[in-house]
């Protein structure tokens, strides 16, 4: 039996190219393992989790990786690892994670609102943007994966006011009526700046970026005295042959803002009481997930890495490569 890959083929540049075999990526096909290492751990990918911090991986000369995690596993078990993108893969136990399913979840969540993204808006909101109640929180990237999990936590720690920034109407209204936010802008109006002041009467108090680019510019316009801006990804920039940085760099000094990036791995020993508290508000409702599950195989993600960043999606962009239905044993959720 025989599974199939796709494997890095050449530099993006500066975008990626989603043909197979002649663009960024190819597909390679190789004989499934009969004989794995007592050591190891055959795991079947089920999804691929798309992130935009990817493009940074296929060119970065200074990058970060996630810490090696271990715990037991056993045939059957629901797991997290960094497997590449291929139907199969051979790991050490050390190299994968366990996933718990809470009451109420699913095995995707441990890449979305448990995992990662959680996490990452977790940390971002709450140990560097710090909304304290009566702010005013702005998030770019509002309807994506880690922005519309950003805005809720902001909304549960008691902020007057949270307003997202997204690219559609459609994202927008979904932002307002199913997510909570106070209000929306679509940064693709062209009044959207217009838009923006109106929407933060008061100013910004926190900022939680994902975009970069112009959009932070504008918000550094807007900037409170004292504000907290997070700088969580810049997604607008990655595929520029020439990152475009602030020109409202002035109000920094003005408005006495502190501006601060972060990688979620920097708070990996307070994982398991972020994913209780997380989990906690998701059985509650006060937290709520979208999933963007692209079909098609693996075949399927170099065409859809490319759509994440033209914003195709509506919250966590997934490939699936085999669906849950097709598990070894079905875990109970």
């Amino acid at each position: 039996m025989s599974y199939k890959q796709i494997l890095y083929n050449k530099t993006p540049a500066p975008a990626i190219d989603p043909a197979l075999n002649s663009g960024t990526f190819r597909v390679n096909t190789v004989a499934k393992p009969t004989d794995v290492p007592a050591d190891k751990l055959l795991v079947r990918v089920h999804y691929l989790s798309l992130d935009p911090a990817m493009r940074q991986w296929l060119t970065a000369k200074r990058s970060y990786i996630a810490p090696k995690l271990a715990s037991k596993h056993k045939k059957g078990d629901w797991v997290l690892a960094y497997s590449g993108w291929q139907e199969y893969a051979v790991v050490g136990e050390k190299e994968v994670e366990k996933i718990t399913i809470p009451e109420g979840g699913r095995p995707t969540d441990a890449m979305s609102v448990l995992g990662m993204t959680g996490l990452t808006a977790y940390f971002g909101m709450l140990e560097v943007g710090k909304p304290k109640p009566g702010d005013t929180v702005v998030v770019s990237g509002a309807a994506g994966a880690t922005g519309m999990v950003a805005g809720q936590i902001a909304k549960i720690k008691g902020a007057k006011r949270v307003v997202g920034l997204a690219g559609s109407k459609e994202k927008c209204e979904f932002l307002v009526k199913e997510l909570g936010f106070d209000a929306a802008v679509n940064y693709k109006d062209k009044d959207w700046k217009k838009q923006l002041k109106e929407a933060t009467p008061e100013y910004i108090d926190v900022f939680f970026d994902n975009t970069g680019g112009e959009i932070l510019d504008a918000c550094l316009a807007r900037a409170a005295r004292d504000s907290r801006f997070v700088i969580c990804g810049a997604i607008s920039q990655y595929n520029s042959a020439k990152p475009q940085g602030p020109a409202s760099f002035m109000t920094v000094i003005s408005q006495r803002v502190t501006i601060k990036g972060f990688i979620v791995f920097d708070y990996i020993k307070k994982y398991a009481a972020a994913q209780k508290e997380l989990a906690s508000w998701l059985s509650q409702g006060k937290l709520k997930r979208k999933e963007h599950i692209v079909p098609g195989g693996i075949e399927a993600a170099p065409q859809a890495l490319v759509d994440l960043y033209a914003g195709a999606n509506t919250g966590k962009m997934m490939v699936e490569i085999a669906p849950v239905s097709e598990a070894l044993t079905k875990s109970k959720l």
